[in-house]
């Protein structure tokens, strides 16, 4: 199956309907369209180009992940969330829209899109799930937005371009393993609002040189500053309890 043309009457696409259909190249998309399933596109490894028509009001988990030859998506204004492993895996992915009407982005939505250079989180979005940004190799910078509550789990683990992100003095924690591996990374300032700093949260930002750890923060993590072998000054405040 390489090329597929729906009906205008379509206006559901249900779970793994094109699971798996790896020769399949092209889809063209009416404006009849409101919901894409779970896994509706899994491991279309060849198609390369997808246009989703503003009807659209939901795109379920894992409904394009390993669509490994995308190079680039639009998510229409009508989606507001990102689901779980939406676009994991999507290797040729080099650039995204996300629209304002995003208020969350689900764990492991782009992991693994080690060809994603810059994305734009809107302000809109009040939450990122666990490992959101997981192994995006590539990607050199990030603003999180000033709703974000949390850096979760893995959020940013080996994103090895990453040389600058922005916390928002929103942020109360910072998950385990949330910078792991962060080689590039040369400087972080953590907000005065972060109570705790979870297990691994920096290990492996070989590249970093000097951290503050403010007043706010009671415990850090066992392995949080593991192998930040660039590290030379670093100030742990009276109101840390546990290291």
């Amino acid at each position: 199956l390489t090329q597929i043309s729906f009906l205008s009457s379509l206006i559901y696409i249900g779970e793994s309907a094109f699971r798996g259909c790896s020769s399949l190249t092209q889809i063209s998309f009416l404006s009849s369209l409101i919901y894409i399933g779970e896994s509706a596109f899994k491991g279309c490894s060849s198609l390369t180009q997808i246009t989703i028509p503003s009807s659209v009001i939901s795109i379920g988990n894992s409904a394009f992940y390993r669509c490994s030859s995308i190079t680039q998506f639009s998510i229409p204004s009508s989606v507001a969330s990102i689901r779980n492993s939406t676009f994991s895996r999507c290797l040729s992915l080099t650039q995204i829209t996300i629209p304002s009407s995003v208020t969350s982005i689900g764990e492991r939505a782009f992991s693994g899109c080690s060809l994603l250079t810059q994305i734009t989180i809107p302000s809109s979005v009040t939450s990122i799930g666990d490992g959101a940004f997981k192994g995006c190799s590539s990607l050199t910078q990030i603003v999180i937005p000033s709703f974000v509550t949390s850096i979760r789990n893995y959020a940013f683990y080996s994103c090895k371009s990453l040389t600058q992100i922005t916390i928002p003095s929103s942020v109360t924690s910072i998950g385990y393993h949330a910078f792991d591996g962060c080689s590039s990374l040369t400087q972080i300032t953590i907000p005065s609002s972060v109570i705790s700093i979870g297990n691994n949260a920096f290990d492996g930002c070989s590249s970093l040189t000097q951290i503050t750890i403010p007043s706010s923060v009671t415990s850090i993590g066992d392995f949080a500053f593991s192998r930040c072998s660039s590290l030379t000054q670093i100030t742990i405040p009276s109101s840390v309890t546990s290291i």
